[in-house]
Parts: C-alpha cells; structure tokens; sequence
C-alpha cells in the first residue's frame, strides 16, 4: 500500500502542459458508510483495514474458487469512505458482486463518475502501474501520449491488462498479482482459501512473461526445444507478453509464432 496526497494535480505541478500524460480508463465505485472498511476488509484479497486515510491498495475481487471478478485500486478517502478504481467494463461487475453480497453491513456502493490519467513526471496522486508513473483524478494535464506508446509502456513493464492477460479463467498467481494484490495476513476474504493453499502447498505451470521479440500477434504460439510451452498475449513492435510455462529459465531463445525470440 501506498500513502499518497490527494490524488489531484497541485501547485507542485507549475506547467502542466509540459508533462507527458494519458487517459487511463476506469470505472469508480464508492463505498461509504458506518461498515464500509469492515465490509469491505471481508469482500476484497488485499488489507483494507491497514489504509489510512490517503493510502490506497491495489487488490482483487474473487469468487470462492479464486477466479478474477475485477482488479481493484482502494482508495480510503475518509474513515467510513472508499473508492474502488476498476476497468471501464468491470465497474458493473463490482456494483453487483458488491450490493448481491452486503446483506445488512451498514454500507453504500454506488458508482461515481470521475477522469483517470497516467503521468509520466512528478505529480502527487498514486503510485502508477507502470513505474516511474502516477495516476491522477480529475487533472488539468492534457493527453499528449499516444495509446501505443502507453501499450509498449505497459508490455515492457510487464503489468497484466484485462481482457489481454487478465479474465475469469487465470489465477491471480500466474500474473504475478499474488505479490501485489494479495494479502496473506488479513482475515478470510472470497478466494482466500485456494489462493493459501496454491501459495503454501503447490505452484502455477505458467507464469506471465516478457518476451524480445521482432513481431508477434496475440495467440503466437511460445515453444521451446520444439515445445509449445505458451501463447503471446499482447505485443508490440520488439516487444511482447505471454503467458510460458515456469520451467523455461530468463533468457531462454525460444520460437514466437515461427520467429527468433527471447525470454526477456
């Protein structure tokens, strides 16, 4: 967890306009309310109970079996007051996953509407995904960066995007986001109990991996030793992510859709 400032462009910031900026999009949801921290310390992966006010997590929603039902950022705005960061398509989700389990917890959770950007400078708002970024709300900082060079950002750091890396069938493990996302101190939460046991007794056969890579199409077939051993997942020019199994060390060569490539 992080302990941030409000997340919103301040005096720090003397031209906006010189910073190199994206919009990220997002859904928000609030929850608020005399059991908002103790509901939600129950319903999401990560230690909600630990935020002060102005830190923020990163965690997930699970079902019972450890399945994603969406990657969140907590935002703790006040004692009895959150807002959940999510991805644009996932903020439905959230709503329903939320209010279907909240029987009588003394809470509220709403959706609100709100401007996500990715900085790349010193700003005071979140720690961004992507290192040496930050996410600001509700910012003055125009766009200036295009959507491929934030991809090619992304790829290279390695950070799992729904809908690429992310869906209902992969294990928070195999994404990395068990280091992350997860705490394994907190009290139990949906998903807890397979997410310990893989941890403490077992492991993944894939993990989530950045590939050097001229050219490569998302499905590209990973082998190794004339193994399949993966998929690419996104990719962009020189550089590409996918999914290859555990036993393949770091800078192994290995084929992407039939061309040269290397574990990065």
């Amino acid at each position: 967890m992080w302990a941030v400032a409000v997340p919103t462009l301040t005096a720090v910031v003397a031209q906006p306009s010189q910073l190199s900026a994206a919009l990220r999009p997002r859904a928000f949801v609030s929850v608020s309310g005399p059991e908002a921290e103790d509901y939600l310390q129950r319903m999401v992966s990560n230690d909600v109970e630990a935020l002060a006010v102005g830190e923020v997590c990163d965690a997930l929603l699970l079902t019972p079996k450890a399945r994603v039902i969406a990657t969140l950022r907590v935002w703790r705005r006040g004692e009895d007051d959150f807002l959940l960061l999510t991805e644009p398509e996932l903020g439905d989700a959230v709503v329903a996953e939320l209010r279907k389990m909240r029987f009588a917890a003394k809470c509220e959770i709403e959706p609100e509407e709100h401007v996500s950007t990715i900085v790349f400078g010193e700003v005071e708002g979140f720690p961004g995904e992507i290192s040496g970024t930050v996410e600001v709300l509700d910012s003055s900082v125009p766009g200036t960066v295009e959507t491929d060079e934030l991809e090619r950002a992304r790829i290279e750091a390695g950070v799992p995007a729904w809908g690429k890396e992310l869906d209902d069938s992969i294990l928070p493990a195999e994404a990395g986001l068990d280091e992350t996302h997860i705490s394994f101190t907190k009290g139990c939460f949906p998903g807890q109990e397979p997410i310990a046991r893989l941890r403490h007794r077992g492991h993944v056969n894939r993990r989530l991996r950045v590939l050097d890579v001229d050219s490569a199409q998302p499905g590209d077939e990973v082998a190794f030793e004339g193994k399949p051993v993966g998929r690419v997942t996104s990719a962009v020019p020189g550089r590409a992510l996918g999914y290859v199994r555990v036993e393949v060390p770091d800078g192994a060569g290995v084929m992407v859709g039939g061309k040269d490539a290397r574990l990065h």
